[in-house]
């Protein structure tokens, strides 16, 4: 509920916002001065009129917090990205804190604009910001920049903070096009002459791999006991994954649709 003060010749509109992260009560004003013409029958109205429309603007989340995009960013982390992502994207993004907190870590999240995300976006693709190769980072890679960005921008929407994801609005990079390289036949049929001299842990998994077209971490995935012997099915349910912070680790499937049997 706006509460409406008279100060001078001018009225100060204050309307609670919610509550920031650290639980602190976050109160939103506006001044409004009426023309001098006016008689006070008008002013009243008027300024009811204009403390509504303050508290809807308020509502719709259009009038945020004062909360920086990187205290946002690691409550997103801390209370979403790691109960929702899968850990191989959680870790991945968490690789992305470093360049993101150091363009818009310090900027309030309700003035961030397409136009800052942008900039940003762009120096990504500068020579020198991949520090192995030289030279910028991939289509691949900015575009992930840009999805982090975007989830945390979606999760302040969620809490009524804002009310527009500028994400959206960011012109990216095109997709690298890389034809892949597939064995023909006869290709396949001499490397699977090759294998034969491997060892057994080498040809079984490369024979299935070349039989079934599972993921590499699929097919390290399946257990004992997902073999139907009798029917020569495999079930496929969960994936061998890999992070520098874990290790080798198993999760689900990369989809509820990559849950099949071959």
């Amino acid at each position: 509920m706006a509460t409406i003060t008279k100060r001078g010749n001018a009225y100060r509109i204050k309307v609670s916002c919610g509550y920031d992260t650290s639980g602190k009560q976050v109160i939103q004003s506006l001044t409004w001065k009426p023309n001098e013409n006016m008689t006070a029958r008008q002013i009243e109205k008027e300024a009811q009129k204009q403390a509504m429309l303050f508290e809807q603007e308020c509502l719709k989340g259009a009038t945020a917090t004062a909360v920086k995009f990187q205290t946002l960013a690691e409550e997103w982390f801390g209370t979403y990205a790691k109960q929702n992502l899968r850990l191989s994207t959680y870790e991945g993004y968490q690789k992305y804190e470093k360049r993101v907190y150091s363009a818009i870590g310090h900027l309030r999240i309700n003035r961030i604009t397409t136009r800052d995300i942008q900039r940003f976006i762009n120096n990504l693709s500068q020579d020198g910001v991949n520090g192995r190769t030289g030279k910028g980072l991939s289509p691949k890679t900015i575009r992930n920049y840009n999805g982090f960005i975007s989830g945390i921008f979606s999760y302040a929407i969620k809490m009524g903070m804002v009310a527009d994801n500028p994400c959206s609005r960011v012109t990216l990079p095109k997709k690298s096009q890389t034809e892949k390289k597939i064995y023909t036949n006869e290709q396949t049929e001499k490397f699977l002459s090759l294998l034969q001299a491997e060892p057994l842990k080498y040809r079984l998994f490369f024979t299935v791999l070349t039989y079934s077209g599972l993921r590499k971490g699929e097919c390290l995935g399946i257990e004992y006991k997902d073999i139907n012997w009798q029917s020569g099915v495999i079930k496929i349910s969960r994936s061998s994954l890999y992070t520098v912070k874990n290790g080798t680790y198993t999760d689900n499937t990369k989809t509820e649709r990559s849950k099949r049997f071959i």
